[in-house]
């Protein structure tokens, strides 16, 4: 089959591209910028990749058009495509029924932790032989790829998936995770947020059972039982086997810390082993314990799954060390949201201990660009020393349609904002002394600022 992508670029569309051409299938696609690192790795699979969406693509005649959720009505290709009745489809879609169908879809959802998780998981089931597919939202390092198809699927019939809970496509509002039809789902946890496409919390809620009516019964979930929200899901109706963790005493999952980063795993009472490792905060422990359970429903016995994390290496941008310079450490990091950033900010402080926390923060996120999250800000933040924030200027889709500096005020004279880069970088550089931590937030590239705050700091050095 050959297929052509709208919206190619993005993280799922790319994952998706690079796995329908493992399966043996033709693959073009097109997106509005065509940029690295993306555009490169596609390339480099020997992807066709066409900049814009001009009409003359039609002459490729796909015998389908694979749609983005970044696509929407009045896009000229796609209304081209619409009129001449040519065949299309959604991304999950077409992932669920080409890709999935006859895999074992192991599907990890919720708010916050599902690219870490997922990339455990992988790793949990790599190291038990089972050479298992995956479509993660970022790189995990220990396999360098953020897709893969995976062993023959008679053989290795596993395929781990980020569900992301966004909708699926301008033609379908569903939540892309309604197309995956898992036999073991991970639950982490349930907040509000995507605030462009979900009025409440309790529209977020519904999405989630829409999932919970896909899966088997002789399928599992792994749920987080201190989730109010998730109790309420389940409570709606659950025709599967339920395993909780992070709750009461009752609670299938529970663990025990040492305080020096080692946890001990309980199941039902029983001690199955202790996690060694050296990744920070709370919320990864119970990323680690919700994999652990999921990998058990596949077969691997808890403590070979524990013994595997102890070689596990995270994710790309998951509290990346970017570089040290004068004994200033430079760290890159996904979070966004509140919640996120606020444990990764507990977390590096548990790390650190007194060491002073510089974190530079850029709210871009759809949700916190419309300030649906903003009066949240300052508590997420307060474990930092100082705060750097950053809103660009303009218009543009970046812009933030509020007062930054407002927002931050309640942390007083240790909070900043700028509208300036290079003012940014060179406050942060001024501010930095040896063995601070410079903690920056993110869900975008941020306009290089990890590589200019280095080379801000390696200049101050010098002079």
């Amino acid at each position: 089959m050959h297929i052509h992508i709208l919206g190619i670029c993005g993280t799922f569309m790319g994952g998706l591209a690079v796995l329908a051409k493992e399966a043996g299938h033709k693959v073009t696609g097109c997106d509005a910028n065509v940029y690295p690192p993306m555009s490169t790795q596609l390339r480099e699979q020997g992807i066709e990749l066409i900049e814009g969406f001009g009409q003359h693509q039609l002459s490729l005649q796909p015998d389908m058009y694979v749609v983005g959720n970044v696509v929407s009505r009045g896009n000229s290709l796609m209304e081209t495509i619409m009129n001449r009745g040519l065949p299309y489809v959604s991304g999950p879609q077409w992932m669920g029924e080409y890709i999935l169908h006859d895999k074992w879809v192991l599907a990890v959802a919720g708010t916050h932790g599902k690219t870490t998780t997922s990339s455990m998981l992988a790793w949990i089931l790599e190291q038990a032989g089972y050479e298992p597919g995956f479509l993660i939202g970022g790189v995990p390092l220990n396999f360098g790829v953020s897709a893969r198809l995976g062993g023959d699927a008679a053989q290795a019939p596993f395929f781990v998936i980020e569900a992301d809970e966004y909708d699926t496509a301008f033609f379908d509002k569903r939540s892309k995770f309604v197309h995956y039809r898992p036999r073991t789902a991970i639950f982490n946890n349930l907040e509000y947020d995507h605030a462009d496409i979900f009025p409440d919390l309790a529209a977020i809620e519904t999405q989630f059972h829409h999932l919970v009516r896909t899966i088997p019964a002789i399928g599992r979930i792994i749920a987080n039982g201190r989730e109010e929200s998730l109790r309420r899901v389940i409570e709606r109706g659950c025709w599967s086997e339920v395993e909780w963790f992070n709750g009461t005493d009752n609670e299938h999952w529970r663990m025990i810390e040492h305080g020096d980063g080692r946890f001990d795993v309980y199941l039902d009472g029983q001690r199955q082993g202790t996690v060694s490792w050296d990744l920070t905060g709370e919320h990864n422990r119970w990323n680690a314990i919700a994999a652990i359970a999921a990998a058990r429903h596949t077969g691997v016995p808890p403590a070979q799954a524990i013994d595997s994390l102890s070689s596990f290496q995270n994710v790309k941008r998951r509290m990346e060390v970017r570089g040290v310079v004068n004994n200033i450490t430079v760290i890159d990091d996904f979070a966004h949201h509140p919640t996120a950033i606020a444990t990764t900010v507990e977390g590096l402080r548990r790390k650190v201990g007194t060491s002073r926390i510089l974190a530079v923060l850029e709210p871009r996120s759809n949700t916190m660009k419309l300030g649906t999250m903003k009066d949240a800000l300052p508590g997420s933040l307060m474990a930092a020393d100082l705060i750097f924030g950053y809103g660009a200027k303009g218009n543009g889709k970046e812009a933030l349609g509020w007062d930054l500096g407002a927002a931050l005020a309640p942390l007083g004279d240790k909070a900043r904002a700028f509208d300036e880069l290079s003012v940014l970088v060179d406050a942060v550089a001024s501010a930095a002394r040896p063995g601070d931590s410079v903690l920056v937030m993110s869900n975008g590239g941020f306009g290089g600022v990890h590589q200019k705050l280095l080379d801000a700091l390696q200049a101050s050095t010098a002079g």
